[in-house]
């Protein structure tokens, strides 16, 4: 009888638990489907502005009309500058509504919703900004990807005494008493005279604008270079792959190929339903603007200026393109990845591939209208136009293009590449067939003969950290299918690629040519390694306290001055991404500290100890700094704001700029070493260096490794990149042994 009056009691109290859990879901669920702000209710907390409305931008409509000046900036829309907006009716049609998502409650115990998750990411936001690591998170059902865009701080701007002051500790490694006391003298006229002025005009152009530096920087660090930045702007990379589940062998191309498009194309769904998890340091939401550049954008050429045009809208939004451009043989192809309302499936976009290879391979190589994305920019500017002209059909074309979600380009060559050297696949994705490369596009992947892949792209619309996660996206989902289609086989009647061909005549066909010898005369130039040091990694850098980032920064400052001689003024990429439309901050590791630490190194009467704590002094003046920049502390893009107003107003350039230690420090675009840390995975990149005397480093950072590439001009007799790797691979090893032997 107690034991049935039990069991009663117990039911009782489960149904009633059960319905008070279902009476408060549903109080949840109906204050999310109408917005309404809700109040703490046991450990969940949602604020009316997480629940807001989205800033609507205008969605792509039919006419062919372009929309010149600064885009409304809704929650996180539209870019600096001119920005084009879909303006022919020929434009292919956009793909019906992919199905929204229902909102939902957010879990009562409050999850991780930072980039990485876990102990690993809490522990590398100790030092700023955060840094890509494995086994991340990627969807987020709790939050909207751009929900906090419109809360994000402003970009502060820094005072500008604290501004000289960094500028000054930063000139004195490359200057002696008389210079650096001439060059003190400048600085403090500046400060006290017309850099007062400009401080005051730039503050006020920060009140007017929640990213002063936003607009600038687009300009000035991208779209007015008249250079060919295909190859002196563009990064690329190679897949990781081979890592795992697919070493190179010939026959894969496509077969591997429409597994990663799908994946990609997944990645782009979580964006357009913000879905992708928003990305933070500590608790605070980071901004994620960069995302909407990965897809539907490109860069547009203009006779003095480009500009970018970003196609891509969220579902709240409207409608988005949702087509592809395939490359292959000098031809252009387009077919939608989206079909009645759905991706289209491996199996599917195999069939697609096919059909373009099987074409080409059976008929004339195209035209390689591609090619003039790799020359001068007025001159593709101006043929572009002359393009346009000579047949209107050429315009819609081209906007197919540069709407489409991103390029695939089927290369016929045969990279070979191994998990500890992938030279030869980095190589061809940075500088391979500009036939097959459509360099404006915000994205173009790499599919090689052999089933090896590579990705090259435009930097203007986002930074490398950007492609980095659709990178890790895709290498995990590969890994976790062990590198098959486990789906289904079926293959719906879905129509044939399209190939776009365009009305050319002789002089265009001309310009292609003059533009693919220049290319190959330039690239033939480069000389790039890739090398993995496998004695040790973060682990152990970290078993030791020291920061694995800062370690590799110092090495390279050790192996530049063992090799060169001297310092090596030297830009690292800091992230300023916890403001509004934040990207970048330059940060200086040549520091006096570490040049210190450099000639202790060479000093044979040095002692261990006293090497170790110039070491250590090095480490934490580079860590302050990193810090300081990620914060809006930094001084690279403060100077370069007060240079601009100064062009703005008409006034004369200030002596600061025009003193030679503004150059030979690194100031105006003019670093010896442009170095950036991709990330704590096995995706990899690289970029050619800033000055024709320099180098361009690209370093990840793994538990058991770290992988470097290395690129520098072969006509340059001063600078060798596979002697520099060699000298910081012995670098780093002096390192850890220092720490060894100095027993502290």
């Amino acid at each position: 009888m107690f034991i049935l009056l039990k069991s009663m009691i117990l039911f009782q109290m489960h149904v009633f638990y059960d319905t008070l859990y279902m009476l408060l879901k549903c109080v949840l669920m109906f204050h999310f489907q109408f917005k309404f702000p809700i109040t703490k209710l046991a450990r969940l907390h949602v604020s009316s502005q997480n629940l807001g409305g989205v800033g609507v931008n205008t969605p792509l409509g039919g006419g062919c009309r372009e929309i010149p000046g600064r885009a409304a900036l809704g929650r996180g829309g539209g870019v600096s500058g001119t920005l084009h907006r879909a303006r022919c009716t020929a434009l292919p049609p956009t793909p019906p509504r992919l199905s929204r998502a229902r909102p939902r409650r957010r879990s009562l115990l409050l999850r991780s919703a930072s980039l990485c998750g876990g102990r690993g990411c809490r522990r590398r936001a100790r030092r700023g900004e955060i840094h890509i690591m494995e086994n991340q998170v990627f969807e987020s059902c709790e939050e909207r990807t751009f929900q906090y865009q419109s809360s994000l701080p402003s970009l502060p701007v820094p005072t500008l005494d604290e501004s000289l002051k960094r500028y000054l500790d930063a000139v004195k490694p490359f200057l002696n008493q008389e210079e650096y006391q001439r060059t003190e003298d400048i600085v403090k006229k500046f400060e006290h005279g017309i850099g007062k002025l400009l401080q005051h005009k730039l503050l006020q152009r920060a009140k007017e604008k929640k990213n002063w530096l936003e607009e600038w920087w687009l300009n000035v660090a991208y779209l007015d270079a008249r250079i060919p930045t295909q190859i002196y702007y563009n990064f690329g990379g190679a897949g990781p792959y081979l890592e795992h589940y697919w070493s190179p062998k010939e026959g894969t191309q496509i077969e591997r190929g429409c597994i990663t498009i799908w994946h990609t194309l997944k990645y782009w769904e979580l964006i357009r339903t913000e879905k992708l998890v928003v990305h933070r340091h500590g608790n605070k939401p980071l901004d994620m603007n960069q995302f909407r550049m990965l897809f539907c954008t490109c860069k547009i050429p203009g006779i003095t200026r480009d500009s970018l045009g970003n196609y891509f809208r969220t579902e709240s939004e409207g409608e988005c393109p949702s087509h592809l451009i395939v490359l292959c043989q000098g031809r252009v192809f387009a077919f939608d990845a989206v079909h009645e309302g759905h991706i289209l499936s491996p199996p599917e976009i195999f069939r697609q591939l096919a059909y373009i290879q099987k074409r080409c391979h059976n008929e004339p190589d195209g035209p390689g209208l591609a090619a003039l994305t790799s020359g001068e920019r007025t001159q593709w500017a101006e043929t572009r136009e002359y393009l346009i002209n000579l047949d209107p059909k050429n315009f819609c074309l081209l906007e197919k293009i540069q709407s489409s979600l991103f390029v695939i380009s089927l290369d016929d060559s045969s990279p070979h590449g191994t998990p500890e050297d992938c030279t030869p696949i980095i190589k061809l994705a940075l500088t391979g067939d500009p036939t097959i490369r459509w360099g404006d596009k915000s994205y173009n992947s790499i599919l090689f003969s052999n089933g090896t892949f590579g990705s090259n792209c435009d930097h203007s619309p986002f930074d490398a950290m950007a492609m980095i996660v659709l990178c890790s996206y895709v290498d995990q989902r590969i890994i976790e299918s062990e590198g098959r289609w486990k789906g289904s086989d079926k293959v719906r009647d879905i129509p044939w690629p399209e190939e776009l061909v365009f009305t050319l005549n002789q002089n265009v066909l001309n310009d292609i040519g003059h533009a693919k010898e220049r290319y190959s005369q330039q690239v033939s130039d480069l000389q790039l390694v890739n090398y993995a040091f496998t004695s040790f990694g973060k682990a152990l850098t970290k078993k030791k306290g020291l920061h694995p980032d800062t370690f590799v920064q110092l090495g390279l400052q050790l192996a530049y001055y063992k090799l060169h001689g001297h310092p090596g003024c030297c830009y690292e990429t800091a992230m300023t991404r916890r403001f509004y439309h934040g990207r970048t901050e330059t940060m200086r590791p040549c520091t006096v500290e570490a040049v210190e630490w450099c000639k202790s190194m060479l000093d044979p009467s040095c002692s261990s100890h006293k090497r170790q704590q110039q070491m250590l002094k090095a480490f934490a003046k580079h860590n302050k700094m990193m810090k300081e920049c990620e914060n809006g502390k930094g001084f690279d893009r403060h100077l370069l704001g007060l240079l601009l107003i100064a062009k703005e107003e008409g006034l004369p350039v200030p002596e600061l700029f025009t003193d030679p230690a503004f150059t030979r420090s690194g100031g105006g675009g003019n670093f010896v070493l442009s170095t950036s840390l991709v990330g704590y995975t096995n995706i990899g990149g690289a970029a050619v260096p800033m000055i024709h005397h320099g180098y361009g480093f690209f370093y990840r950072i793994r538990d058991d490794r770290i992988v470097v590439t290395c690129t520098a001009w072969k006509s340059c007799p001063e600078t060798d990149a596979e002697m520099l790797c060699k000298n910081l691979f012995q670098s780093l090893q002096d390192m850890i042994q220092l720490m060894a032997t100095a027993h502290l």
